[in-house]
Formats: C-alpha cells, structure tokens, sequence
C-alpha cells in the first residue's frame, strides 16, 4: 500500500458517537490527525483553528443540518477548495443532487466500510512519486 495518510488532516462532523468513533479510529491507524465534531456549529467553532484538509459531514444533523453547514464551509474564502463528502443513510438521488447544490465534492453513504472510507480519501490527497 503506497497510500500517504501520514498528517492529513480529516474533519468528521456527525452527531452519531458511533459514527465519529469509527471514523476517528480507522482514520487514526492509517496515521491521519482526526478532528471530530457533534452537529455544524461545533465544526464552524473548529474548523479555522484545526484547518482540515478533507471534511466529512453528516446530513442528518439537530440544530445546523449537514447541507447548511457544508454551504457555510464552501461559501467560506478560507475552505473553498477543501473537499467536502456528505455522509448519510439515505442513497437517494434528490440527497447527492441537493448535496452537490450546495457545494459538496462527494457522497458516502452510510454505514461505510474501511475501504469505501480510505478510497474517498485516497480520491483527494496528491500523488507522491518515490
């Protein structure tokens, strides 16, 4: 496995400890720094100072959903460029559509495996040639 996950940052906003939980400790081995948040106003409140490289946000989320917040992200100067892959249990069509409406660069749906996990990931770190 020639993958670089070594200091990537990764951002995961969802309110389910579940979810965080598992994505944090996948994401841990694999040598990424993992910054977690319960709902879009936790992320907004970290996202300037922990400056992620690759954010997943849940839809489904109490008080900002996950469409609202990644519209705040992407209409933000700082994050504009920072992929954003929405996480959900729906798989529906009108879900990927209003998520691309709002800026998001991909779709996960939930409950992921390790590898559907690393190769959205693998999607958006630089190639580096040894």
């Amino acid at each position: 496995m020639d993958d670089n996950f070594e200091n990537l940052k990764i951002m995961v906003i969802d309110d389910s400890k579940t979810i965080r939980r598992t994505a944090e400790t996948l994401l841990k081995k694999v040598g990424c720094e993992v910054i977690t948040a319960t709902d879009g106003f936790d992320a907004l409140a970290k996202i300037a100072d922990s400056q992620p490289d690759i954010i997943f946000v849940d839809i489904m989320m109490p008080r900002l959903d996950g469409y609202q917040t990644c519209a705040l992200i992407k209409n933000n100067s700082s994050f504009k460029k920072t992929p954003v892959i929405m996480l959900s249990s729906k798989d529906g069509l009108f879900d990927k559509a209003k998520g691309r409406i709002v800026g998001s660069d991909q779709y996960l749906t939930k409950p992921f495996s390790k590898d559907e996990l690393l190769n959205t990931i693998r999607h958006y770190i630089p190639v580096t040639s040894q």
